[in-house]
């Protein structure tokens, strides 16, 4: 026989209803959430890289491709493509016009990348104001080297020479092409002869050994940190003539900086505030962008693993034992410093166009 539930009973079913069915709601709302694969997951991320294999950009390229997975949600696999040309107008072309802002394609290109489009070369499709900045793992000063049987000990000895030294280069964006124009024009009569087209900075160092050139202008890391430099120094095959760092570095402690020259020249600050925007290739570093019109999710994503990668003791460890320097800035900070070099007066436009030739 059949009987009604008391009162007390009623309420405990109705309780058990009425929960039943809140977390019956709750479960299909939140299991699309939950069962949402992280968008880099099963996904591949390209780093393509405006220099040769070998050098420092493709070693920061490769490291940071075998570190940043380890802070991607979804643990992505990283490849890097190398893709050079015209001191990487090639390949940051080929990430702006060709390949999809998703986040999957990263751009390393040469720090100075952003004379080109500031001197307004033809071949530059893009504007760099409108990449994501992602980060640089080092601040990159240059210098000046000359192999040691050359007649050039100093600066002064090339204002006074006879015959230019003849140095290597890969493209008008790169150190070796801009440190020597902004040498020449600051500190005339100072001439140097450039050979441009060499596919990397492993060619010219090559083009250097063969005595097809006799200098090249390069980032102070590589210097410090592979061969053939090391053995270079070692056995006295080149010798440092100039250096662009605020104050004298260490390893090269008998080597003065560009603004000590700069300081004994008495150039004018006109020539100076020129200087800086050629320079800021140092700040620029070994950059990592992505493509405009990247996802700003992404975008946030991929600073994150990049700030986290700089943290990594394995990665630190990896770069004491290869001799990289770090010293890493953030995404912000390269969009901050783009815009402000890129955003100059018509009349520093015109000075940087004849430092490099236009």
């Amino acid at each position: 026989m059949f009987e009604k539930p008391k009162g007390s009973r009623v309420e405990e079913i109705k309780g058990f209803i009425l929960l039943t069915l809140y977390l019956s709601i709750s479960s299909s709302l939140a299991t699309p959430a939950l069962a949402q694969a992280p968008f880099y997951q099963g996904k591949t991320v390209k780093i393509v890289v405006g220099n040769t294999a070998g050098g420092f950009y493709d070693r920061w390229a490769r490291l940071l491709a075998r570190t940043m997975p380890n802070y991607i949600p979804g643990n992505p696999d990283f490849i890097v493509q190398n893709m050079p040309g015209a001191g990487s107008i090639v390949a940051t072309n080929y990430v702006h016009s060709v390949a999809k802002p998703d986040g999957l394609t990263i751009l390393m290109p040469n720090s100075a990348i952003y004379l080109d489009q500031l001197v307004g070369r033809k071949e530059v499709q893009f504007d760099l104001r409108k990449f994501a900045w992602i980060g640089s793992p080092v601040s990159e000063p240059m210098l000046l080297y000359m192999r040691a049987d050359a007649p050039y000990k100093s600066i002064a000895d090339i204002r006074k020479a006879k015959e230019s030294p003849k140095c290597g280069s890969t493209g008008t964006s790169s150190s070796d092409f801009i440190l020597a124009r902004l040498l020449e024009e600051v500190l005339p009569p100072l001439k140097i002869r450039t050979v441009l087209g060499y596919p990397g900075g492993s060619e010219i160092d090559l083009a250097v050994e063969r005595g097809e050139v006799q200098c090249r202008g390069m980032t102070a890391s590589p210097f410090f940190g592979r061969e053939p430099f090391l053995t270079w120094q070692k056995t006295g095959f080149v010798r440092v003539i100039i250096y662009t760092g605020q104050k004298r570095d260490p390893r090269i402690a008998d080597v003065p900086t560009i603004y000590e020259l700069f300081d004994k020249e008495k150039v004018p600050e006109a020539e100076r505030r020129v200087a800086e925007v050629i320079l800021a290739a140092e700040g620029f570093g070994r950059p990592l962008l992505a493509a405009s019109g990247t996802p700003a999710e992404r975008v946030k994503t991929l600073r994150h693993a990049f700030a986290s990668v700089m943290k990594d003791q394995e990665l630190l460890a990896e770069t004491k034992k290869g001799k990289m320097d770090v010293d890493p800035a953030s995404g912000e900070e390269l969009e901050e410093l783009a815009k402000r070099i890129m955003d100059q007066p018509r009349e520093v436009i015109e000075r940087v166009k004849k430092f490099l030739g236009n």
